[in-house]
């Protein structure tokens, strides 16, 4: 078969430019950059990371929803219901892998999904775990890196399927009896090959060089390499074609053993496994992937399961006497009083108060993770639309927020300071008297006298308040303070204020042992 060039370069921009011009995908490439930017370096990508994905509820909900899956059970069956607790737990990079894939998986569900688009997120989904799994064994710095080229590796793929069904499924057609023809008749066909086709995507969603560099293919038999680019892309592609015997591997096709034994001749020594360490990443994959793509609802009547794998079951002895925990989809999903608090606040302060006592127990526990924690439990439990933490700034003179949540909790953080001097604000009264305040209605006459003039302008339309004022040996160190725009006129039992006193109780525990 032979075609002009004329012909395959005008299929090509002809597919690119429906992609472009795309309502969803735009905005698909905008978000999936951030994440990218998104880094593990610094204190503040914990809260960067917590804010990205609580400012998107359905995205939210299936990173609870996975967190609580039998793949990522936290010891003790204790139910993750914060977003910032399933980063502690979890890991930084899984939660951000995990997010990666929901946002490519949602990206995708406007279109007609054949099924082939669907096998194609599935291996996408496999290869993403892959890669964190045997980067994980390997402790290299550039694992995170590794796990986004991974699940970008079929991005072509899947761009092809999901735009023109047709022309993938005549370059599969004529490729089949010969895989290795493929990219000669995607060539032909498309005008490059399938990956040539997801990096110039992926250049116009801005995503960084050194993904885009990893979708490069690796032929014959991959070496040791220092370069961290080389490695990366040694990853994705192994990560790839591990995907690909789970996924595509059938009866008449190559069995699951010969693919897992040419994956050791061709990187076992220069990724650092064996064939019975691949046997467990194969299994740790399965598992994983399976329960990933279930929570993003993705079919899984192609992928495979791994010949006499143990099945985690939910019968088994540590689930039959264990102690019951909090269910993370009843929690979420609740009626709600009319100034927006849930009905089952109590519940979910609850079950901050047990993600704060687990996270105070660890080794690991940095004050701004739970100073975040709080945070996100107060706002969610008690259904504000923003909460920040206010502390005293020596050099300024003032009390300054440091770290917030909610709606347009950036502009607001930056606007939230006021003197340390003793001004007759509610701030300084509940501060100077270290009394935590529950404000039903901030009409009151009574709120208004002493209602700062830089929170009226701040937040005009606040009607109900609390204020949490953070005080150890009577010297005044900030607080915590969470509104909504309604009245509260449910008001606050004397439970849910001794859990709200627990969880700040718990931060000031933390506080003074520093």
């Amino acid at each position: 078969m032979t075609i002009s060039s004329n012909t395959n370069s005008s299929v090509r921009e002809r597919l690119l430019d429906k992609i472009r011009s795309d309502k969803n995908l735009p905005t698909l490439g905008v978000t999936i950059s951030k994440v990218i930017q998104i880094t593990s370096s610094g204190e503040d990508s914990v809260s960067e990371l917590a804010h990205f994905i609580l400012s998107d509820v359905a995205l939210t909900q299936k990173i609870l929803h996975l967190s609580n899956t039998i793949a990522y059970r936290t010891p003790g069956g204790v139910s993750v219901t914060t977003i910032s607790r399933a980063i502690f737990l979890l890991g930084f990079d899984t939660i951000k892998a995990s997010a990666m894939a929901t946002l490519l998986v949602d990206g995708f569900k406007d279109h007609k999904q054949a099924q082939s688009v669907r096998k194609e997120l599935v291996q996408a989904l496999c290869a993403s775990v892959a890669a964190r799994e045997i980067a994980r064994r390997n402790r290299h710095p550039k694992s995170e890196e590794a796990a986004v080229a991974a699940l970008f590796k079929n991005i072509g793929r899947i761009l092809v399927a999901a735009f023109d069904h047709p022309l993938y499924d005549k370059i599969l057609n004529l490729s089949s009896s010969d895989p290795v023809q493929t990219n000669e008749i995607c060539n032909q066909l498309l005008g490059c090959s399938f990956e040539r086709f997801g990096q110039s995507v992926l250049y116009d969603w801005k995503i960084p060089d050194s993904i885009i560099f990893a979708l490069q293919p690796i032929y014959g038999h991959a070496k040791k390499t220092l370069q961290d680019s080389e490695w990366i892309k040694q990853v994705a592609t192994f990560s790839e074609e591990l995907a690909i015997v789970m996924v595509q591997s059938t009866p008449g096709e190559i069995s699951i053993e010969q693919g897992c034994e040419q994956l050791v001749k061709r990187f076992g020594s220069a990724l650092d496994f064996n064939a019975t360490q691949l046997e467990e990443v194969f299994k740790n994959v399965d598992k994983e992937a399976r329960q990933l793509a279930i929570t993003l609802e993705v079919p899984l009547a192609t992928l495979n399961h791994v010949a006499n794998a143990p099945v985690v079951r939910d019968s088994d002895f540590c689930n039959e006497f264990m102690l019951p925990a909090f269910d993370a989809q009843q929690l979420q999903s609740v009626t709600r009083h009319p100034s927006g608090k849930p009905s089952n606040a109590r519940d979910l302060l609850l079950a901050g108060v047990q993600d704060a006592t687990q996270m105070l127990a660890s080794k690991q526990l940095k004050l701004n993770d739970l100073v975040l924690l709080v945070l996100e439990t107060l706002y969610g439990a008690m259904g504000f639309r923003f909460a920040t933490a206010c502390l005293r700034d020596l050099q300024q003179g003032k009390y300054t927020a440091r770290i917030s949540v909610g709606e347009k909790y950036i502009e607001r953080q930056k606007e939230f300071q006021f003197p340390v001097e003793t001004e007759n604000s509610i701030f300084h009264v509940a501060m100077n008297n270290n009394v935590d305040l529950m404000i039903e209605d901030a009409l009151n006459p009574k709120i208004q006298a002493i209602l700062p003039g830089w929170h009226k302008r701040l937040l005009p339309d606040a009607r109900s308040f609390i204020i949490l004022p953070l005080v150890i040996e009577n010297k005044p160190l900030g607080l915590f303070y969470a509104d909504r725009c309604l009245p509260a006129n449910e008001g606050v039992p004397p439970d849910e204020t001794a859990l709200i006193k627990t969880l700040k109780g718990q931060l000031m525990s933390a506080m003074m042992k520093r």
